[in-house]
């Protein structure tokens, strides 16, 4: 979907029987915290979601969404074969239906583009040069293990967000999404965050940097969404919401 290449020797069934075995841990660790099919955020995360699979080009992909109560936690991920985890700390950062569409197109994008699978293929690379740096230099593993990680590790991680990103922008476009609740989400994530590394020694790029890649992207996405008529869908939707009280997030 973007045009980039990359390293990938791990299959379909591997990538998704890792996700299958994250999936229980995951429950069994999270046991008592999540929220009932039937409560009203599940159910709204659940709405979002319905809109983007059919633009989530993932076979057989067996959708199920679990949302954790646990306010301390401003997360969300998609496992490989389409289980969805929405912890409730990061609602308030989503705002509304829009933020929550960007925030779950990215995690989506993740399993399209088969970032899990890269993130494997390339943890093998960077073991087998470790063990090779290591016996050549009779030096600890530790050096080259946080050399190659500054060097190959955390630039390939922030290149996966981004591509999550712009993939994400575009499948939440085309479900008639608003591309530019996007913007709003990572400027409110900027304010959230306390304390942040500088960009060269994290995985994720800088909040900054999202809301100024996404503004570059935001006329394709505008694009994309008015060739699916979203237009006229989103013309009627905030009083729509506002009638049914589905416009922001709350307990």
């Amino acid at each position: 979907m973007t045009g980039r290449r990359r390293f990938n020797c791990v299959s379909r069934q591997w990538e998704l029987n890792s996700g299958i075995q994250t999936y229980h841990e995951i429950l069994r660790t999270e046991r008592g915290k999540i929220l009932p099919d039937n409560h009203p955020l599940t159910i709204m995360v659940n709405r979002v979601l319905d809109r983007l699979i059919p633009m989530a080009p993932i076979e057989g992909a067996s959708w199920k969404v679990h949302v954790i109560h646990d306010d301390s936690m401003v997360n969300a991920f998609v496992l490989p074969g389409g289980k969805v985890f929405v912890y409730t700390g990061i609602l308030p950062i989503c705002g509304d239906e829009d933020g929550l569409a960007a925030v779950l197109g990215h995690e989506i994008a993740h399993v399209v583009a088969r970032h899990p699978a890269e993130r494997m293929s390339n943890s093998i690379i960077t073991l087998g040069l470790v063990f090779l740096i290591s016996a050549l230099f009779d030096i600890s593993g530790q050096f080259p293990s946080l050399f190659l990680n500054l060097i190959y590790g955390l630039p390939n991680s922030r290149t996966q967000e981004a591509e999550a990103d712009n993939i994400g922008l575009m499948m939440m476009a085309k479900a008639c999404f608003n591309p530019e609740a996007a913007v709003r989400l990572w400027a409110r994530m900027q304010k959230a965050e306390q304390t942040a590394p500088p960009q060269f020694m994290s995985t994720h790029p800088s909040s900054y940097n999202r809301m100024e890649a996404i503004r570059e992207w935001l006329p394709k996405a505008e694009n994309l969404s008015e060739d699916s008529g979203c237009h006229s869908i989103r013309s009627y939707l905030p009083g729509f919401r506002q009638a049914s009280g589905t416009s922001t997030f709350g307990w």
